[in-house]
């Protein structure tokens, strides 16, 4: 008489809804999050016994050749126009922030030599870095603090963000271009070895000069 009741709420209240209904509240999730979604978050929100994963898949085949699709940003998703479309959206507001040339370098030491500290981002430059490039960094979001290194003075390092990641279109850091691209996009310079020109002691970062304009 016992084991009824429990068999019954086993097979109704804890039911995971159809697999169709399960990539419908997917669908409606990344299409009204601003920031990508991670599985577990989505598993919170869904009913128990959904499986998040498999409905994230089956949504991105449904998307696949269509306006808009379903991508990876690091360890989430998220809703994006296909990228063949993106002239569409040449018309909408071209929002501009000052980087330094300074700021630029720095970004692209984290990216490309994750994670990094201070010290190892002045030896790559050449030269020290301002604490305000590395808050600028930090308040727009593109870096983040890592784990401490296991050395004297244990020293933090920098990581990109996931927000870094999706503003350039990228699902990991191994999707970043090469030296050769990055010349042949002029953001790449043929400097002089670092200790070459012989510099003041102590030298920081110039003031932004140059401007960076955010897709």
């Amino acid at each position: 008489m016992t084991d009824a009741p429990q068999e019954e709420g086993t097979g109704t209240l804890f039911e995971a809804p159809p697999m169709a209904e399960q990539e419908r509240m997917v669908e409606a999730v990344l299409f009204a999050s601003a920031e990508p979604v991670t599985i577990a978050d989505l598993e919170v929100r869904m009913p128990h016994g959904s499986n998040a994963s498999q409905a994230v898949d089956m949504l991105k085949k449904r998307y696949e050749g269509r306006g808009v699709r379903v991508v990876q940003v690091g360890e989430s998703w998220a809703i994006r126009t296909a990228p063949d479309l993106g002239f569409l959206m040449q018309k909408e507001t071209v929002e501009t922030r000052k980087l330094s040339r300074a700021a630029i370098e720095t970004l692209a030491i984290v990216a490309y030599h994750q994670p990094c500290t201070r010290a190892e981002i002045e030896e790559i430059r050449g030269v020290s870095v301002s604490r305000g490039t590395i808050d600028q960094l930090l308040e727009m979001e593109w870096i983040r603090l890592g784990r401490r290194r296991m050395t004297p003075g244990r020293p933090v390092t920098f990581v990109v963000t996931p927000q870094f990641l999706d503003h350039f279109g990228l699902e990991n850091a191994r999707d970043l271009p090469g030296l050769k691209e990055l010349r042949a996009a002029g953001l790449l310079e043929n400097r002089p070895p670092p200790g070459t020109i012989p510099q003041g002691e102590g030298q920081e970062d110039e003031d932004q000069t140059e401007l960076f304009e955010e897709e």
